[in-house]
């Protein structure tokens, strides 16, 4: 890259881009690179505090930051990951479709490890919408090494860095329990939300069933659900450590193998998850009903991505676990159960 003075540099190709700023108004590129500097726009290039341009020149040891922010792109990029055009020394990620985002974070803190390059991105296993921009690609000199790309390329050779994960359609089948729902003493506040929640991901309700507090009779029809065709099973009240509280027997009970009883987040704790054969089962503590997120938002969409959620996937919502309620709520694009 050779440095010229702006006065010297007319019918000069531009070698990067130029930025203008108004504070608090505008950020933008002002001239793209490879713009042939014309006689007018030395008073503006000036007006932007340029008094020297540069122009490139070949090396095959270095990148522009235009080609190396799109090559950082390109080896993140994953699955359900679009890219746009390089824009001065960065290039944006978006999702391709709604679904998960999935970040490999430890890929991603060496790479940014490397001198010259940053790659940012939003939250692992947030939910985001088609076309939102998910992660941004850049070169932070003008010019980089190839060497450095080369060593972030064998970086990232684990698989792409950042994707995002269609949603499946699935059918739902909710089994509430509570002698004093099943016997008409209160009304059941759980299918209501439930159905707000699995509908936006796609979710199909099969039906619900009330059951009174018996470990064989909330097993009995969690088997039924599933033979009747529900790809999750829901399992409403009941997941405290009271005596008359049998609703994690009967999940035991219908033969699922359980994953976690127990989760470290809040709200959200008493939460159950395990799975009968593929089927997913989740037991849902009362909170659920009450609070505008809990854990299951964290767990549903991760179901509805085809995940099998482990117990080390749950121990990690501990960093970042602890919900805090925010008079405005915006979850997902908040911190809450992510720190993992």
């Amino acid at each position: 890259m050779r440095e010229v003075p702006v006065e010297e540099a007319v019918g000069l190709v531009l070698g990067h881009d130029v930025t203008r700023i108004v504070p608090g108004i505008e950020k933008g590129r002002a001239f793209k690179r490879g713009h042939l500097i014309r006689r007018e726009d030395i008073p503006r290039l000036l007006d932007l505090g340029k008094k020297h341009i540069y122009v490139w020149e070949s090396d095959p040891d270095l990148v522009h930051e235009d080609e190396g922010s799109l090559r950082l792109a390109r080896m993140a990029a994953g699955p359900g990951v679009v890219l746009d055009e390089p824009d001065q020394g960065k290039v944006n990620l978006a999702a391709a479709h709604d679904g998960l985002l999935k970040v490999r974070p430890d890929a991603l803190g060496e790479i940014n490890g490397l001198e010259g390059l940053a790659l940012a991105t939003l939250h692992n296993n947030r939910l985001v919408a088609g076309g939102k921009v998910v992660a941004g690609a850049r070169v932070i000199p003008l010019m980089i090494h190839a060497d450095v790309l080369a060593q972030a390329e064998r970086l990232a050779g684990g698989g792409p860095l950042v994707s995002v994960r269609p949603l499946s359609p699935l059918w739902v089948g909710l089994v509430t329990t509570g002698s004093e729902v099943y016997e008409g003493r209160i009304r059941d506040g759980f299918c209501g939300v439930v159905r707000q929640k699995v509908a936006p991901l796609g979710g199909r309700f099969l039906g619900q069933v009330i059951v009174p507090d018996d470990a064989g009779v909330i097993a009995t029809e969690i088997r039924r659900l599933v033979v009747e065709g529900a790809q999750l099973v829901l399992v409403s009240g009941g997941m405290s450590v009271d005596p008359d509280d049998v609703t994690p027997a009967g999940i035991r009970a219908a033969g699922a193998e359980v994953v976690f009883y127990g989760t470290p987040a809040l709200p959200g704790s008493m939460f159950m998850m395990g799975y009968v054969g593929r089927v997913p089962v989740c037991g849902l503590p009362g909170c659920v009903m009450f609070n505008r997120t809990t854990v299951f938002d964290l767990v549903l969409p991760r179901i509805f991505a085809g995940e099998r959620v482990t117990r080390a996937d749950i121990v990690a919502l501990g960093h970042g676990g602890l919900c805090e309620e925010c008079a405005v709520c915006r979850f997902p694009a908040c911190s809450f159960g992510k720190g993992g």
